[in-house]
Parts: C-alpha cells; sequence; structure tokens
C-alpha cells in the first residue's frame, strides 16, 4: 500500500502525482481482474508499449507495420522512397520486434541484464517512487532502456500493483532530461504511468465493445459456421490475414478470405493494409486502429483517368471522434459463451511462437 506520509511536505505536486497513478494503475487491475479478454487484452497492450517505446527511442514505427511483419509478411514501401529511408523503415521495425523479444521472451543474457536492472528498483520506499528513482538511477548510469522497461513490469507484479504484467514502461517519460532534478522526473515519471494505465483500460473497454457488436452481428449464422471462433480470433490478435485466420480455423485460405470480405460488407471487420495480397484486417470499432491506419487505394469504378475533384469544405470538416466506450455490464458479459475465446487464444499463442522464430532471424543481435 502507498505511504503517502512517507513523501515530504516540500513536495505536494509529487505527492497528487504519485497519488493519480496509484489510482489509475489501480483501477486498471480492477478491469482485468477476472475479465474474460484478459488474454487478448494483454497481447494488444505489448505491441501497443512496443509501439510507444520504439517512438521513444527515435524509431517510430507504423502499426502496421509492425503486425505485417508478426505475420510473417514481407514490407511492401512506396517505390519512390530514397533507400535511406528504406533503410529507417526496416531499422523501426527490427529495432521494434527486438523490444517485442524483451518484453516476451527474453533469452537468458537478456534474462540476465533484466535481474540486474530489477535490483536498480530494490529501494527503500514505495513501489512507484521506488520505480521512478530506480530508473532514473539507472538511465543516469548510461543503463540500457530495455531491460529497465522490462524490470518495471516485473516490478509492478512482484510487488502486488498489478495482477496482470501488463507492460506499463512510462515510455513518454524518457522525453524529459535524465539530468533535470530528481523531483521532476518523478512527477514526470509518475504522469506518464497514469496516462499510460488509463489508456490501457479505455483499450479494454474498446475491445470489449468491439467484441461484443462483432458477435452480435454475427449472430443467426447456421450452427457449422465458423464465423464466432473468427471473430473470436479477430479479437486476440489486433491484425490477421486469410492465411493466419485459415490456418487457426482449419478452413481454405480461399473460403478465410472470403469470410472476411463478408465480414467488411457486414461491417464486422475493416481492411487495413495497402495490399493487394496477403492484406490484414481487424475488428472495427477499435479507437486506436482507426487512428493508426488508413483504407487502402483502389480505383473507383466509373471515374476517368486524371486527377479528382477538389474536395468540398464540408468534406474537408473533420468529424468529431466517437466518445470512449463504456465497459459492458456483468449481465451483458454473461450472455456471451466465452468457450471459443479460449480456443482462439490458444492459436494466437502458436502464431506467437512462430513469430519470435521469425525475430530470430530477422532481428539477429538483440536491442539494448
Amino acid at each position: 500500500m502507498t505511504d503517502f506520509a512517507s513523501i515530504p511536505i516540500a513536495q505536494p505536486g509529487l505527492a497528487h502525482t504519485l497519488f493519480q497513478a496509484a489510482i489509475a494503475i489501480g483501477r486498471l487491475d480492477q478491469a482485468l481482474a477476472g475479465h474474460p479478454l484478459r488474454p487478448a487484452f494483454l497481447y494488444r497492450a505489448r505491441l501497443e508499449a512496443v509501439r510507444r517505446q520504439a517512438a521513444a527511442d527515435g524509431a517510430a514505427i507504423d502499426p502496421w507495420h509492425l503486425a505485417a511483419i508478426l505475420e510473417g509478411l514481407r514490407l511492401r514501401m512506396d517505390h519512390a522512397l530514397r533507400i535511406i529511408d528504406r533503410g529507417t523503415i526496416f531499422a523501426a521495425a527490427r529495432h521494434a520486434l527486438g523490444l517485442h523479444q524483451w518484453l516476451i521472451a527474453p533469452d537468458a543474457g537478456q534474462q540476465e541484464a533484466i535481474r540486474r536492472a530489477e535490483t536498480a528498483l530494490a529501494r527503500p520506499a514505495t513501489p512507484l517512487l521506488a520505480a521512478a528513482g530506480g530508473c532514473a538511477a539507472w538511465l543516469a548510469a548510461n543503463g540500457a532502456r530495455a531491460p529497465m522497461r522490462a524490470a518495471l513490469v516485473r516490478h509492478w507484479h512482484r510487488h502486488g500493483l498489478l495482477r496482470t504484467p501488463v507492460p506499463l514502461t512510462a515510455p513518454a517519460a524518457l522525453r524529459a532530461a535524465t539530468a533535470s532534478p530528481a523531483d521532476d522526473w518523478s512527477v514526470a515519471f509518475l504522469t506518464a504511468l497514469a496516462e499510460e494505465a488509463e489508456d490501457g483500460r479505455q483499450m479494454l473497454f474498446d475491445l470489449e465493445r468491439a467484441w461484443f457488436a462483432a458477435r452480435s452481428a454475427a449472430s443467426g449464422r447456421r450452427r457449422t459456421s465458423r464465423a464466432t471462433l473468427a471473430i473470436d480470433l479477430m479479437a486476440a490478435a489486433p491484425l490477421v490475414s486469410a492465411t493466419s485466420l485459415a490456418a487457426g480455423l482449419g478452413m481454405a485460405v480461399k473460403n478465410a478470405a472470403a469470410l472476411l470480405d463478408a465480414f467488411c460488407v457486414a461491417g464486422i471487420a475493416v481492411e487495413v493494409t495497402h495490399r493487394s495480397a496477403r492484406r490484414l484486417f481487424g475488428l472495427a470499432g477499435l479507437a486506436p486502429l482507426r487512428e493508426g491506419v488508413a483504407p487502402p487505394r483502389r480505383p473507383v469504378p466509373g471515374r476517368g483517368r486524371g486527377r479528382p475533384p477538389r474536395p468540398s469544405a464540408e468534406e474537408l470538416t473533420p468529424s468529431q471522434p466517437l466518445p470512449p466506450a463504456p465497459p459492458l455490464t456483468p449481465i451483458e458479459r454473461h450472455r456471451f459463451d466465452y468457450g471459443d475465446l479460449h480456443a482462439a487464444m490458444a492459436l494466437v499463442d502458436a502464431a506467437t511462437r512462430q513469430a519470435h522464430h521469425r525475430l530470430d532471424r530477422l532481428c539477429g543481435p538483440s536491442v539494448s
């Protein structure tokens, strides 16, 4: 339990920030407790953490690029890009895959580096303040970021702040100068943690609402239809291709592609890649997915050659974002049979293990 009396009175801003971080983490932990989508959320949260960490390291990666690599697809880039720009994109993807390994399956050398980073967090203070101080000391001593991030995930779990190993690593705090006073760093670190925990909680609710809506839209099909299991698999994995869906469902790739196209027509799924083959799909209704990708460019039927007409002022006006989706009530959750989701998560785990093997072949030496 956080001991607020141990914080000096001269640091009221730090005390308030510590309180907000503790509340945000507690709310996330409570929302995840016993939630049927907890494994699916954890899979997605790790990918989102990798994306944020890579951006903080100066290696920003497009969300669908990361998903495409985890699907085993080759990156297809604009032919107009210069060689140096292509190299930058590939280096960012390689860096992100290395960060993914630190969180998911660190090797023996990485495990030892994580244990050394954990010792920096063993301070006589509350878990949150110990993490802030230990992280600052580690970075000031030129310690690598990747092992400290993995150590933070274990730190939260070991001290009981999170019963689920959610990757809360506060990458936004790394933008602050590590040479700033300790109080300023602690405030930046705890503020980033609170925001990350709130974003994770909203991600869980968005995932829950999208899964609920997709299952409802697919109801009424014949008993032999695999649409429900396909939706559960898409809830577990952020993006799927017809090939991966076919492997998970044990059906022909052609039939899986037809099922995904039917989902798109029904508004259950959206296509998110700029590809003509091995396209990637995700459940509709997920706000992070809508913000991170754009629809593929396809020729408009009936339109001739040449530049399209200039859009009107109404078309240029940005639409208002949808309000955050509220969580489902316990009664709404119990309307579903969650058996298919457990089978879908087993398929996602198998796909993740295959991605690890591809990661080893693509990344070579691990990032530090």
